[in-house]
């Protein structure tokens, strides 16, 4: 049994990406002869201007928002770079608040921004790695000119009161971004209800193609352009892709119908995971129990070598994330995690298991078994 699962792999770690799903790469195929760029005037260029349109048509629908307010990227980073510096380039000076617990992508920009001159204030997290609207209240300055808080945590899962948040950030005249990356698809997300001037996504979180994501942007939002060009609007320089677009059309419209069911049925193999990996001594949950995501939980084992812990469920046959960047085969501890207040150790010694469409309670079972043997070892 151990041989064969190590063959062919037990997949649980959704949140950093999800498989193509097969009815979008069909849908992808049947356009493999829309090739003309989407910005000529003949006729190959006017089919790939009708199918690019179609999908943003689409989505924007889907997502509560204008097709006049969807900007293609090529993925969620690049869409959390351009709300984040487009905005300020386009404002020119003054302060953005944020949080410690943002995906690197947003992390990154705010360096970019204090490097550029720009203030920046980022929230901390309390112990189960929340932040709150009055932390933002006490952290708004008279030049505060941008908010940005994720919808959902990419680590633990903890989703984020946004709408609070933007409604603070009006009232003090700013703009407000949510990174909503793993939220998208995941639970309902309309960007006409969430008071969000800006929210970032990407396809292949919710089983669409890689090298495709989109910004929402709020009618009247000045986004200084970071590539160059006239697509998009002015706001985003390059040729765009319309088989992608309609690929990542197609996952959006797959993920929601299916939302209902199948966030109960990962809530419920999440819980019974949850319950097996917390009844092995010295494993403590990382983030809230109640408020988050249906698809993840993130543990830290005590007394645990936090590499001997990820390769030995990688080598077991069950390939789940530490939630940490590997450089040079050593591992960094989880900024969110440290921000939450574990230590370097503790943050090394925790793993992400996100659950996904294509999940099963058998290979839930076998991961509990797999998880209670690499704890073993690891503490070893």
């Amino acid at each position: 049994m151990a041989m064969e699962r190590r063959e062919r792999g037990i997949y649980l770690d959704y949140a950093a990406t999800t498989p193509l799903d097969p009815e979008v790469a069909e849908a992808m195929r049947e356009m493999e002869g829309v090739f003309g760029n989407p910005s000529s005037v003949h006729r190959f260029g006017q089919r790939a201007r009708r199918v690019l349109e179609e999908a943003r048509e689409r989505i924007a629908h889907l997502l509560g928002a204008s097709p006049r307010e969807l900007v293609f990227t090529a993925s969620g980073s690049e869409a959390d770079a351009l709300a984040l510096l487009g905005v300020a380039l386009a404002r020119g000076r003054g302060h953005v608040v944020s949080t410690e617990v943002e995906h690197a992508a947003v992390l990154g920009a705010l360096n970019l921004l204090e490097r550029l001159g720009f203030s920046v204030t980022r929230l901390k997290p309390d112990r189960e790695g929340m932040v709150y609207p009055e932390q933002l209240e006490e952290a708004l300055r008279p030049d505060t000119f941008l908010v940005s808080v994720m919808l959902a945590g990419n680590e633990t899962g903890a989703l984020y009161p946004v709408r609070a948040f933007a409604e603070m950030a009006h009232r003090h005249g700013a703009l407000f971004h949510t990174d909503a990356v793993q939220a998208v698809g995941q639970v309902p997300v309309r960007f006409s209800e969430l008071g969000a001037d800006l929210l970032s996504f990407s396809a292949h979180k919710f089983y669409g193609p890689k090298g495709i994501g989109g910004l929402l942007v709020r009618r009247g939002v000045s986004l200084y352009p970071l590539v160059p060009g006239k697509q998009e609007g002015g706001r985003r320089g390059g040729t765009p892709s319309p088989v992608l677009a309609h690929g990542m059309a197609v996952a959006l419209e797959k993920a929601l119908r299916l939302l209902p069911e199948e966030s109960e049925r990962l809530r419920a193999l999440r819980d019974r995971l949850e319950a097996g990996l917390l009844a092995v001594e010295g494993v403590e949950r990382n983030g809230p129990r109640e408020g988050r995501l249906p698809k993840i939980t993130n543990v830290t084992v005590k007394g645990a070598d936090g590499e001997t812990l990820l390769l030995a469920m990688d080598f077991l046959g069950v390939a789940v994330s530490s939630g940490s960047a590997c450089s040079a085969g050593s591992l960094e501890p989880s900024h969110v995690l440290l921000a939450m207040g574990r230590t370097p150790k503790e943050a090394r010694a925790s793993l992400r298991f996100s659950l996904g469409r294509f999940t099963t309670e058998e290979e839930v079972e076998e991961a509990i078994g797999v998880f209670r043997e690499a704890v073993e070892r690891a503490r070893a």
